[in-house]
């Protein structure tokens, strides 16, 4: 009987492993036809978009100043742009875009956690309509308040200097009613994937409503947190058109605005400098983004399980 068993279990072993040994020993055009196409697509993506990325950096290396002059890749290497940028406002630009960007990503996760654990746990009268009047207003683009923002700020500005044009704090704030709403939707979908009998667990314990909100339920939706604070992040650090609006003092810039600036007199365009600033720029949205890369997958799937 134990010869028996080891020869089935020996077989088995046999024909499990059989389809890979097949798929090792693959004709070559069978193998191109069935699975080599998926690399060569794959490779040709990569390259499409990795080239704009060296291309940049290459600008950025050369002393030419023009981005024509950059059309063999690495040519001449000097870091003259880097160095151009010194004489510049381009670090005020990049410190006042961390932290516009930094608070309103934090600010953005704050009230949208709020408000996404409120719909989540509170029955009350109006929840219905404020979920469906949150996903409706977010569908109309942002464009269409760009005169209404304006001018609301003008008049705000006479009575409160700090919140109106020109002032970074004013910005903020538009950023963060702008991004209340789909982020909230966002959060909502995560925080029913949480059991509600650890609440009900944590009452029973003596716990109130603020110590499960902060202690329990943050930490279990910490993913959703650190997708949205990142969503937010990038969104805000390379926004434009809002910053070109309200922002209007070059000190207040924001690096957007800045790099533009530079470019946007076609006779005197200094694309070396866009170029060195562009590729800097990119540093600080990639160290955040490999900062909360763990968590990037499981925020953005787990909440689609249960909503």
């Amino acid at each position: 009987m134990a010869t028996q068993t080891s020869t089935v279990t020996a077989g088995s072993r046999t024909r499990t492993g059989a389809p890979a040994d097949d798929a090792r020993r693959m004709k070559p055009g069978r193998y191109l036809s069935e699975l080599g196409w998926r690399h060569v697509v794959g490779v040709i993506g990569v390259v499409y978009a990795a080239f704009p990325l060296v291309y940049v950096f290459s600008a950025a290396l050369s002393d030419q100043g023009t981005l024509t002059g950059s059309n063999e890749l690495f040519g001449t290497i000097s870091t003259a742009n880097f160095e151009d940028l010194n004489a510049t406002r381009f670090w005020t630009w990049v410190g006042n875009t961390l932290l516009i960007a930094g608070v309103t990503a934090i600010g953005t996760v704050l009230m949208g956690a709020a408000a996404a654990y409120a719909f989540s746990r509170f029955r009350f009268t109006g929840r219905r309509v404020g979920l469906t009047s949150l996903l409706i207003i977010q569908m109309f683009p942002q464009m269409l308040a760009f005169v209404a923002i304006f001018l609301l700020l003008i008049s705000l500005g006479n009575v409160v200097p700090a919140l109106g044009l020109n002032s970074k704090l004013a910005v903020i704030c538009v950023y963060l009613g702008g991004a209340l709403g789909v982020n909230t939707f966002l959060m909502y979908g995560f925080f029913n994937t949480v059991p509600r009998e650890l609440d009900e667990a944590a009452k029973i314990d003596g716990a109130s409503h603020a110590q499960i909100y902060w202690t329990i339920i943050l930490r279990l939706v910490a993913p959703i947190l650190a997708v949205v604070a990142l969503l937010s992040f990038i969104s805000t650090f390379g926004e434009f058109i809002i910053a070109r609006v309200l922002l209007q003092s070059e000190s207040n810039w924001t690096l957007a605005v800045g790099l533009y600036g530079w470019v946007s007199d076609l006779l005197e365009a200094q694309w070396g400098l866009f170029a060195a600033g562009a590729v800097i720029s990119a540093v600080p949205v990639l160290l955040l983004f490999l900062f909360l890369q763990r968590y990037i997958v499981g925020g953005l799937t787990a909440g689609s399980v249960k909503g």
